[in-house]
C-alpha cells in the first residue's frame, strides 16, 4: 500500500534524525569543561573525597573509553533508560513523568490560544482597508517579536499587581494558568497570523473564490467556508515548529511564573549541570517535535495525496 510505504519511510527518517540528535547531545555534553563526577557529587563546592569521586566515575562509566560510553548511552536510550538525575538521585524518566502533565497542559492551552488569536488577527487584517492591513501587520510583528520574559513580567504587573485579577504565580487553579498561557501564546500568534493573513488574502481573491461569488455565495461564506479552509493548509505546516517553539518558550514562562514543569526542570538541570536530566528533556522534546511533524505530514498526505506522491518521487 502506498500510504504504508510512505509512512515507513517517514518513520525511518525520523528514527535516523533522533539518533543524530542523541549523538549531538552526547558530544556536546562531553565537551563541557569540568569533572562530571563533581557534578554528580553536588558540584565543586561539595568537597567530596577522592574516593567518592572515583566511585561516582565507576558507577556512571566515566572511566570507560569514549566509544564505550557512547555505546552504553545508546543502549540505555534504546531500552528507555534515561539514567539517574545527578541532583535528585532519582530516575530521569520518573521525574519527567511527574513534570510532563503540567508542561503539556500549558503547551496545549497556549497552542489553542495562539491559533484563536491568529485567526482573529488574520481575519480582521484581511477584511480591512489598506491602513487596517498595515496596522494589523505592525501588531503581528510586535506580537511575534516580544520576548516571553518581558511579556510575562508586564502581564504580572498589569493583571496581578495593578488590577489584582489573576495570581502572579502558579496556584494549581484555572486562574493560575491564564497568564502563563497568554505569555506563551501571544508571540506565537504573531507568527501564525502573518502566514494566515497572507494565505487568506490570496485565497479569497483566487479563481475558486470568484466562482463562488458568481454562484451567489456571500462574502462571509467565501471568507469562512472557502478562504480559511485553503489558508489553513500552509499554516498547518507550522504546527511542528509551533510545538517546538512552545516547549522552548515554556522554559522561560515556567520560571517567570514559578510553575512546575519540564521547562523549569531543564533550566535547573542546566544550572546544576545535571546532564542526565538535560539529555532526557532534550531528547523528549526532539521526539515530540518529530511525532508532531509526522502527524502533520500524514494529515497533509491524506488531504493532498498527489503532493505526497510528488515528494517521494
Amino acid at each position: 500500500m502506498p500510504i504504508v510505504s510512505w509512512l515507513a519511510r517517514r518513520v525511518g527518517a525520523a528514527a535516523i534524525l533522533l539518533w543524530l540528535v542523541a549523538t549531538v547531545i552526547f558530544i556536546a555534553i562531553r565537551m563541557i569543561p569540568g569533572d562530571p563526577a563533581e557534578a554528580i557529587m553536588g558540584g565543586p563546592g561539595s568537597q567530596a573525597s577522592a574516593e567518592a569521586l572515583e566511585t561516582a566515575r565507576e558507577q556512571y562509566h566515566l572511566n570507560e573509553p569514549i566509544l564505550v560510553q557512547y555505546g552504553i548511552y545508546l543502549g540505555q536510550l534504546i531500552t528507555g533508560d534515561l539514567g539517574t538525575s545527578y541532583a535528585q538521585q532519582r530516575p530521569v524518566a520518573q521525574i519527567m513523568a511527574e513534570m510532563l502533565p503540567a508542561t503539556l497542559q500549558l503547551t496545549l492551552i497556549a497552542l489553542v490560544l495562539a491559533w484563536l488569536i491568529a485567526f482573529v488577527m488574520a481575519a480582521i487584517a484581511a477584511r480591512s482597508n489598506r491602513i487596517g492591513q498595515v496596522m494589523g501587520t505592525i501588531i503581528e510583528v510586535i506580537a511575534a517579536a516580544v520576548p516571553h520574559f518581558w511579556l510575562g513580567a508586564m502581564l504580572i504587573i498589569i493583571f496581578s499587581t495593578w488590577l489584582g485579577w489573576l495570581p502572579a504565580v502558579d496556584t494549581g487553579t484555572v486562574q493560575g494558568i491564564i497568564l502563563p498561557a497568554f505569555t506563551l501564546a501571544i508571540p506565537l500568534s504573531g507568527f501564525l497570523a502573518q502566514l494566515m493573513r497572507d494565505s487568506l488574502m490570496t485565497a479569497v481573491n483566487s479563481p475558486f473564490a470568484l466562482a463562488a461569488r458568481a454562484r451567489g455565495a456571500s462574502e462571509g461564506q467565501v471568507f469562512f467556508r472557502h478562504g480559511f479552509r485553503h489558508a489553513a493548509l500552509p499554516a498547518l505546516n507550522l504546527t511542528g515548529w509551533a510545538v517546538a517553539t512552545s516547549i522552548s518558550g515554556a522554559v522561560v514562562v515556567e520560571e517567570v511564573f514559578a510553575r512546575p514543569g519540564l521547562g523549569r526542570s531543564l533550566l535547573g538541570a542546566v544550572l546544576s549541570r545535571d546532564m542526565p536530566m538535560v539529555t532526557g528533556i532534550a531528547l523528549f522534546s526532539a521526539l515530540i517535535y518529530m511525532v508532531v511533524m509526522l502527524i502533520v505530514e500524514a494529515v497533509e498526505a491524506i488531504i493532498n495525496p498527489a503532493a505526497a506522491r510528488g515528494d517521494d518521487q
